[in-house]
């Protein structure tokens, strides 16, 4: 069994927080990541160095490394480079996501041009986070291990879709790429979860709705808030 082959039928989890929230800090995604492979979880998804190194100490589940970084100018920050996909996969990451919108990356290039050159010189798997079909077929085309569906609804000209998963999505990269989809974006109950499953994901990715507990309670108290007016 190959390192892609444990993700299938799986649930991944984003553990993910940034600069101001109650979890930053990688001591804190790394308790995250324990509990959610305690609790059966197949793989973690984990943004930038410091957190990847300590998740990889405190849980033998695949990783799939991510690298935010802000470039004023560029819209794309997810693993925007070769130097950023190095610094997670040097530190544990055996799968690299990157932005493979139809975007261009700081330097003009496109996140498709990244992928041969990650599994190059990097030797880890590539995951492409793309918003619409066409970016999942050029994906493929280009050589990416897997293809999720993080983007849609995050980019210009699918931001329509930012209601819910993009189950659409989902059946037709299924259709039509041979590598294994992945659904991620939007997952919040357990009938999204196996929705997308029934949509045709080789496994699925959730992130707020398990590891932001502020956002998971402020939905919970909007819900009150409109119930009781």
């Amino acid at each position: 069994m190959n390192l892609i082959d444990k993700l299938k039928g799986g649930l991944i989890v984003s553990c993910q927080a940034y600069t101001g929230e109650p979890l930053f800090g990688s001591n804190y995604m790394e308790r995250m990541a324990v509990a959610a492979y305690e609790s059966g979880a197949v793989g973690i998804r984990a943004n930038g160095p410091n957190d990847v190194r300590a998740i990889r100490r405190a849980v033998p589940i695949p990783i799939i490394g991510i690298y935010k970084i802000s470039v004023p100018g560029s819209e794309v920050y997810i693993t925007p480079n070769i130097d950023s996909a190095r610094v997670i996969a040097n530190e544990g990451a055996e799968i690299i996501a990157l932005d493979c919108t139809n975007r261009p990356l700081p330097d003009g290039s496109y996140g498709r041009d990244l992928i041969h050159v990650i599994k190059e010189q990097l030797g880890t798997f590539v995951m492409a986070d793309i918003s619409n079909l066409k970016e999942g077929i050029l994906a493929e085309k280009a050589g990416a291990d897997l293809v999720s569906t993080t983007m849609s609804g995050y980019t210009q000209y699918t931001v329509s879709n930012n209601d819910g998963p993009d189950f659409k999505l989902v059946e037709d990269l299924t259709k039509t790429v041979k590598i294994p989809t992945i659904c991620e974006g939007r997952i919040w109950t357990r009938e999204d979860a196996i929705k997308a499953f029934d949509c045709g994901a080789y496994a699925i990715v959730i992130g707020s709705a398990i590891t932001a507990p502020q956002i998971i309670t402020s939905r919970f108290v909007e819900a009150i808030r409109k119930h009781n007016k």
